[in-house]
């Protein structure tokens, strides 16, 4: 852990905003500051910014149409193509002055007109993709467990949110999956046998094998020997678990078709292949089940429902421990708390003088 630091002794934003915006990502960038908040609108402050400067960026835009923000800006629009333009000049400037092994994390809710579901999220991302040359690695599915007061009668209750994970390049950004992984349970061994983390000691496999009626002679040889092959790799530590599928005994979790599935080529061939359990344990899923931020026990006059544990995953996994996160829309400073907590410096930009200044408030006992 680093050392404790003091609390910034900023400005009073409200009152006396600070025009010098380089000045404050200067400090950021070269590590005299944790946490940077730079004033203004987001387009005019990236414009300013240098290239290739951020390792990360996340963040939750206005949404369009649907809640009241401090200032006019994004989200007031007359139209949701209105929008998506105006968003897209914004992610042109993200797209400069991200480095090019950094990723880009963008949720954003959806809106209705006139009864029908506009579509926002979508329409920007393939516009992203085709016009500015965004590669969209993940579509993330946040599940709000709750919805807000829905009185209509003729549609369900809206209770997700897309988040998209793009980067620059479709190899070789950074991206630390370990640091992600849930922490997996270990083999042990009993009676003499080892047995893995969810309790396979490959007696069942090897009963299934030796009373297979597909299998020839030779390849019950070989699908046993490859079996105490993959009980010594558990042993070790190798893998923290494993299933086998025999040909003829279990559903298989794939095509059937050997022209699409090399799992399926291998059971033609082989009579069995191995589903193998990393030994760092599982990787996220691409649906997060996660609470919205309790606007009212905050009680900030802020009512975006991002909530910190959002940005976690996105954090740990693709900001190197040395790098810069950046929120262009950072209200009050969501990403920024959870980026001090996991040890990271960032850069936050809002229109709002009020929302940074309660920002910089929620920041002061969060610095690490």
């Amino acid at each position: 852990m680093i050392n404790p630091v003091e609390p910034r002794q900023y400005a009073d934003i409200a009152n006396d905003p600070w025009p010098d915006w380089n000045r404050e990502f200067e400090a950021v960038s070269t590590g005299r500051e944790r946490v940077g908040y730079l004033q203004g609108d987001s387009l005019q402050v990236l414009s300013g910014l240098p290239k290739e400067s951020v390792d990360m960026i996340i963040t939750s835009p206005p949404y369009w149409g649907q809640r009241k923000y401090d200032s006019e800006g994004i989200g007031a629009e007359k139209s949701p193509a209105e929008f998506i333009e105006n968003l897209l000049k914004v992610t042109q400037e993200l797209h400069r002055v991200l480095k090019s092994n950094g990723s880009f994390w963008l949720n954003i809710g959806d809106s209705y007109q006139k009864k029908a579901l506009t579509g926002v999220p979508w329409r920007l991302a393939i516009k992203m993709i085709d016009e500015q040359g965004w590669i969209l690695r993940n579509e993330v599915v946040w599940n709000k467990l709750k919805g807000g007061m829905d009185q209509s009668k003729d549609r369900l209750a809206n209770t997700h949110e897309l988040i998209f994970h793009f980067v620059k390049k479709s190899q070789g950004y950074y991206y630390d999956v370990d640091s992600i992984r849930t922490t997996a349970r270990e083999a042990k061994v009993v009676n003499g046998a080892v047995v893995s983390a969810t309790g396979v000691s490959g007696i069942r496999y090897r009963r299934q094998i030796e009373l297979s009626t597909v299998l020839t002679e030779e390849e019950k040889r070989k699908a046993n020997l490859a079996l105490e092959n993959m009980l010594k790799d558990v042993a070790e530590g190798r893998y923290s678990d494993f299933r086998m599928v025999i040909r003829g005994q279990q559903r298989v979790t794939h095509s059937d078709q050997i022209k699409v599935s090399g799992r399926a080529k291998e059971l033609v061939e082989k009579g069995y292949y191995f589903l193998r359990y990393h030994p760092k344990g599982t990787k996220p899923s691409d649906v997060w089940d996660i609470l919205p931020e309790d606007t009212q026990a905050r009680g900030a006059g802020h009512f975006a429902v991002y909530p910190e544990e959002l940005c976690y995953i996105p954090i740990l996994a693709t900001c190197p421990p040395d790098g810069i996160v950046l929120d262009p829309f950072c209200g009050t400073g969501t990403t920024m708390v959870a980026a001090s907590r996991l040890e990271r410096r960032s850069v936050g930009i809002d229109i709002s003088a009020n929302y940074l200044s309660l920002a910089q408030e929620r920041i002061g006992v969060t610095l690490w």
